[in-house]
């Protein structure tokens, strides 16, 4: 009887052994998945739309030394993701050097979005003087735009102007701010 006590007990004490074993591995199902909170990412700049705005100029040229002045110009520019496409129409009057005059142009502009508020851009276009002698140029240059709001930002840029007929060439910087609707 001896013997069956024994082997008894040990059956006993391998299946309480093997049953805590098992106890320890339960299966588990997760009643909810973890969640991140939702954190609110304030919008950058929408350069999307229609701008006007209002601009100091210095322009320097071969016939007419440097002049200074004030513009007006408007817009549209289209975002896509980090680019941007846009047209610009412009006319200043110029005054000093040699006398006064006035020049339009017309500009495209491509560029980047390098920060929310802040884009970087080449522009392209065709300028035109508007008093005498009548001179045309080929406008190429680029600059950059910061907002400063809302609906505002302001901008800095420079051109140089090859010409196309009167043999002038000019170099152009303005700084301005737009408006953008």
């Amino acid at each position: 009887m001896h013997i069956f006590k024994t082997l008894t007990v040990s059956a006993l004490a391998t299946t309480l052994f093997l049953g805590s074993a098992f106890a320890a591995d339960l299966i588990t199902v997760p009643t909810s998945t973890p969640v991140d909170l939702p954190i609110y990412a304030e919008p950058g700049f929408d350069w999307s739309g229609f701008y006007a705005g209002i601009y100091g100029v210095g322009q320097h040229t071969t016939v007419n030394d440097t002049q200074y002045g004030l513009g007006v110009q408007a817009g549209v520019n289209a975002q896509f993701d980090f680019y941007l496409l846009g047209g610009e129409v412009a006319v200043h009057g110029l005054t000093g050097g040699s006398g006064n005059t006035s020049y339009g142009q017309i500009l495209g502009r491509a560029g980047l979005i390098v920060s929310d508020d802040v884009i970087v851009y080449g522009a392209a276009g065709y300028g035109i003087d508007l008093g005498v002698p009548a001179e045309d140029n080929v406008l190429v240059g680029g600059g950059v735009e910061v907002a400063v709001g809302q609906n505002m930002s302001l901008e800095a840029q420079y051109l140089h102007g090859f010409p196309i007929s009167g043999g002038n060439p000019k170099d152009q910087v303005t700084v301005g701010a737009n408006f953008h609707f």
